[in-house]
């Protein structure tokens, strides 16, 4: 039961998604069909996406108002109902970001099953109205071969758009002098690798995919930098700031 609809919700469409545009690039490109694909998943998610980044940015500056409240004489139950009043004053959620990976990781998933499988197109899995691919070229722009694995330059390539991600996303706001609680150590411990140590993690599994899974991985990250930074230039974030 879960197994058809996985394959009815999921596989089955970015397989025939997937079809469609080796079928119609230039050469049948893989390559350039699997960076339209997820162009296009990324557009589909782009604005659950960007609210959960302005989310975790307003957080940010709200954590000098949420350090008053925990700091205050205040009983537990006052305390939550303040922090609650300052979410609904500055329209944030802090479980926005739960609720996209939630939404993304089936379809994150799929992707993967779909690349790591090898790029074959199957009649049996593709709709009447979409034909099997006269042409399906494996040479990415005619010279990097994405159905095999161990391929260094992209490996790396994902480690580097993964550092950046991580980069421009978010920082956390200090609230004063460091107290060396443990949350504070845990939370510049996190940063600090997935700032440092994940892109190295990413660029290992990159490493041992298919150039398919590793250049969908790129051109995820890069848009994703993309959006960060739009994010970041937003004129309501400043607004929150200057009202913090």
């Amino acid at each position: 039961m879960i197994h058809q609809i996985w394959d009815i919700a999921l596989y089955k469409p970015l397989v025939n998604i997937l079809a469609f545009f080796v079928s119609i690039v230039p050469g049948g490109d893989v390559g350039i069909a699997v960076i339209i694909l997820t162009l296009l998943v990324k557009g589909a998610l782009f604005p659950l996406s960007q609210r959960s980044i302005e989310s975790q940015a307003k957080m940010n500056l709200l954590n000098p108002e949420l350090k008053k409240i925990k700091d205050s004489k205040l009983s537990k139950e006052e305390q939550a109902k303040q922090t609650f009043e300052l979410y609904k004053k500055y329209k944030t959620n802090p479980f926005s970001g739960c609720l996209l990976v939630l939404i993304q990781l089936p379809i994150i998933f799929a992707l993967y099953y779909v690349f790591s499988k090898g790029i074959k197109f199957d009649a049996g899995y593709l709709y009447s109205f979409i034909h099997v691919p006269e042409n399906i070229n494996m040479n990415f722009l005619g010279f990097l071969d994405l159905g095999a694995k161990n391929l260094l330059g992209l490996a790396i390539l994902t480690g580097v758009s993964q550092f950046f991600q991580a980069y421009f996303m978010p920082k956390p706001v200090a609230t004063g002098p460091s107290d060396g609680s443990f949350q504070e150590s845990f939370s510049k411990s996190m940063n600090m690798q997935m700032r440092y140590v994940f892109p190295f993690i990413v660029a290992f599994i990159a490493y041992s995919l298919s150039g398919a899974v590793a250049l969908y991985w790129i051109t995820s990250n890069i848009f994703a930098i993309g959006q960060q930074i739009y994010a970041n230039k937003k004129k309501s974030l400043v607004i929150i700031d200057k009202k913090i």
